[in-house]
């Protein structure tokens, strides 16, 4: 199994994905802000590593994936400003990208967002903005030498899993359970031979470990 460095495991995606890393036997760092989430990460069974994304440098980055092998990055700035969104949501992926190909490091699992949320909904200038620097974080990963899966879900409902989706190179927009986007990510995590894609994601009617073999067989 890897170690792997894990930004966003407290998050409504990471805390459910986070106790089937741990059951497939990989050792998981997961950055925390808070104080009193340590204790819960110790507790899941991952190391805990206090740190704010909006202070931490390179060199601090860089000390902290070391001897890692998997970064995954589910984080997000949760509409709290555009200085937030730029640091969280763009410019740290797209650091870590880097950092990972001086270090080593081969696999990335980015969780993006589906092109289509929110396009209709005039959500303003907050939620374009959001769009651009995913879009642009996701445009660095592309561009990379690393074994990277992005994954694009549609509209998260804080909801569950019922393990029932549509997933696809591209898909009607719709809304996804977080908890069916931890499984996929779990199950695409413990498939290594699907690399180099962006896939997205909503709820739908197959089964996930169907639908991650599908895109396997086709990959």
């Amino acid at each position: 199994m890897s170690r792997i460095f894990f930004m966003g495991a407290t998050g409504g995606v990471g805390h459910r994905l986070l106790p089937q890393l741990l059951a497939q036997g990989h050792e998981v760092t997961a950055l925390h802000r808070k104080p009193e989430q340590a204790d819960y990460l110790k507790q899941q069974g991952a190391k805990p590593v206090a740190g704010d994304m909006m202070g931490l440098t390179r060199g601090d980055y860089k000390r902290l994936l070391q001897d890692h092998e998997i970064i995954i990055f589910s984080a997000g700035a949760a509409g709290s400003g555009k200085d937030r969104t730029s640091k969280i949501d763009g410019d740290t992926p797209a650091l870590l990208a880097d950092l990972a190909e001086e270090l080593g490091i081969q696999r990335f699992y980015l969780v993006s967002a589906f092109p289509e949320a929110g396009r209709t909904k005039g959500l303003g200038e907050g939620f374009e903005h959001y769009m651009q620097v995913k879009k642009a974080a996701d445009a660095r990963l592309v561009k990379s030498s690393l074994d990277w899966v992005i994954l694009r879900p549609g509209t998260l409902l804080d909801e569950d899993a019922d393990d029932r989706v549509s997933l696809d190179y591209a898909l009607p927009y719709g809304s996804v359970k977080r908890g069916n986007v931890a499984n996929t990510l779990a199950a695409l995590i413990a498939k290594p031979t699907i690399h180099r894609q962006i896939i997205e994601l909503t709820d739908g009617d197959d089964n996930i470990s169907t639908a991650v073999g599908t895109l396997s067989r086709n990959t």
